[in-house]
């Protein structure tokens, strides 16, 4: 299919030459591509800000051998120019966005990353909730959608009924006294409770949530993400940072 076309949320953004871009695109059906945006920095672009991250957009490309070529880009979703008018939501979505591009893979359906994705910006631009607890709750979900869906009730690696106070991340989550080793986290059960509701989508609990445990259940979701890609989520540091 040498041209196609698809519903896309741009994840990042990188210069070639003296007026092109290379676009990640997260989209719908196809997953992870990626093409070249030919003359889009110059400043009668027919592509606009249309490709910018965290905008949505309806994208067409003819298909190449390493790169494909963007033809058209409309705007479904401008959500980019929303989140860039709030640092706290901008640096949640760079987060978003650079995990949503290390959990896919170019060429390979990720519908389920694809809404995800696409529900948490939506949610950060429209200011439903706290832009800290939308970040956390996309990357308990999406850790989820990839296999890795933390257990925060009963004991991860034996089944053992909960809820367990101890938290190893190695083992993938909540770890009852028999099973627990050194280096396991204790952490407060109402942040127990406040994960949970972010990966089951209650709402009512995460908003009732305070700084503390906030704070707290972000350092364990942070060290959980970071250790199953294996390496740094360069753009968390922005939002730990903020935080602090």
């Amino acid at each position: 299919m040498p041209l196609y076309r698809d519903e896309a949320i741009v994840l990042r953004t990188q210069k070639l030459g003296e007026a092109d871009r290379i676009v990640t695109l997260l989209t719908r059906t196809q997953g992870k591509v990626r093409g070249v945006a030919k003359g889009v920095r110059r400043t009668k672009s027919r592509f606009g800000a249309r490709l910018e991250p965290c905008m949505v957009v309806d994208v067409q490309l003819y298909e190449g051998r390493s790169l494909d070529t963007v033809t058209q880009a409309e705007t479904l979703a401008p959500y980019g120019d929303v989140i860039a008018r709030d640092y706290t939501a901008w640096t949640s979505a760079t987060a978003m966005l650079e995990t949503a591009d290390r959990l896919t893979e170019e060429r390979e359906p990720a519908v389920q990353q694809f809404l995800l994705l696409a529900g948490a910006l939506r949610s950060l631009a429209g200011g439903e909730h706290d832009p800290g607890l939308v970040l956390d709750a996309y990357l308990l979900r999406s850790l989820a959608v990839a296999g890795w869906a933390p257990s925060f009730h009963d004991c991860a690696r034996c089944g053992a009924d909960g809820p367990h106070r101890a938290f190893n991340i190695a083992s993938g989550g909540t770890v009852c006294p028999s099973c627990r080793t050194p280096g396991s986290a204790a952490p407060a059960p109402a942040t127990m409770e406040l994960l949970a509701s972010l990966l089951a989508g209650d709402w009512v609990v995460a908003d009732a949530s305070v700084p503390q445990h906030r704070r707290e259940g972000s350092g364990l979701v942070a060290a959980f993400l970071q250790w199953h890609l294996e390496r740094g989520v360069r753009s968390l540091r922005l939002v730990e940072r903020e935080r602090a």
